[in-house]
């Protein structure tokens, strides 16, 4: 096979981001595309077979981009542009890094950082009522956090609600209020984590003590209409049907809505049916009402956790296709 050579200039500035500790984000982009990539005082040569070096040489002019716009490259950011270079989608790295959402209090800018994610955020500014579905770690809690509040200091909500079902909790509205609170908090523990992380601690406590910004448990949600609100119900997989059927009517004008949940990490008893797998079933066709599923591909944690979600996947794919095999396939009877 000829062997191909590609070279390219980078500017020393943006060498280490790109190349990273050890040389481990080249050393990672030469074992999967099979080439082998040498730098000569800031002069990148690429050789191997020509459409891997090719794919190679856009995808490190991609990640030069996006360090030339003060991103700090990580190993995420490689092997998702590994996965899209293999379809030759190499060019939506910058598409999706363009999407600023806001940013923390400490000056680092949300974005999403998939294809999913981005249909997520796009379906979001579109459409009144959003599922976000997928696997822990596709950023669907944290992604929905910064449009609510984002949405909130541009004035266009008065508040913002989030909620999420107390299971272990015993959601029962027998308790008094300050018994269920402390029950409840481990719960709505990672809404707070990122509130105060966008929005920042002091921020938070005073738009909560005006009634800004609600965080509860569902059952606090009966009763109520909720007019000109950022809502977000978190861990809906956790709600029976008549928990969500409850919610969704609680909706007023002027309000946006996100939903997310995960079907693979259900707490309820056994037998119990969900109230976000029927949500899906009732409400696919109906306009306004948007559902995004995302998938290990957006897992946006540390890779590990990308391939336990992925092996996980395949695992409950390979259960479902049998299950369905068992049910739907008539048996033959052996041929001698």
């Amino acid at each position: 096979m000829e062997n191909f050579q590609l070279g390219m200039q980078i500017d020393a500035e943006h060498m280490q981001n790109i190349f990273g500790g050890n040389d481990a984000y080249i050393r990672q982009i030469e074992d999967d595309l099979k080439v082998v990539i040498t730098d000569r005082n800031g002069e990148v040569r690429i050789s191997g077979e020509q459409s891997a070096v090719n794919k190679a040489a856009r995808l490190i002019n991609e990640l030069v981009e996006l360090s030339k716009r003060g991103n700090t490259i990580q190993e995420q950011s490689v092997t998702y542009g590994l996965e899209l270079s293999h379809a030759s989608q190499e060019e939506n790295l910058l598409e999706i890094d363009a999407d600023c959402i806001c940013h923390t209090m400490a000056g680092k800018p949300i974005k999403p950082k998939t294809l999913g994610q981005k249909e997520y955020i796009d379906a979001i500014r579109k459409n009144m009522i959003v599922f976000g579905l997928g696997p822990a770690g596709t950023g669907k809690t944290y992604l929905g956090m910064a449009m609510a509040i984002t949405a909130f200091k541009n004035h266009e909500v008065e508040r913002i609600i989030l909620t999420r079902p107390a299971i272990e909790a015993g959601e029962k509205l027998g308790f008094l209020p300050g018994d269920l609170q402390s029950k409840v908090d481990p719960y709505l523990r990672p809404l707070y984590d990122a509130l105060y992380q966008i929005m920042g601690a002091e921020s938070f406590q005073k738009n909560s003590e005006k009634g800004l910004i609600e965080v509860a448990p569902l059952a606090y949600m009966r009763g109520r209409t909720l007019d000109n609100a950022y809502i977000i119900l978190d861990e809906a997989q956790n709600t029976t049907p008549a928990q969500m059927k409850m919610f969704l009517t609680r909706i007023g004008f002027g309000s946006k809505v996100i939903i997310t949940g995960d079907a693979t990490q259900k707490d309820l008893a056994v037998g119990t049916q969900s109230g976000l797998d029927v949500a899906q079933r009732v409400l696919r066709k109906i306009s306004d009402i948007a559902f995004v599923r995302m998938t290990s591909r957006d897992v946006v944690r540390h890779p590990l956790v990308q391939k336990i979600v992925k092996a996980y996947e395949d695992y409950e794919n390979r259960l479902e296709n049998r299950t369905t095999s068992r049910k739907g396939g008539s048996i033959r009877p052996k041929t001698r």
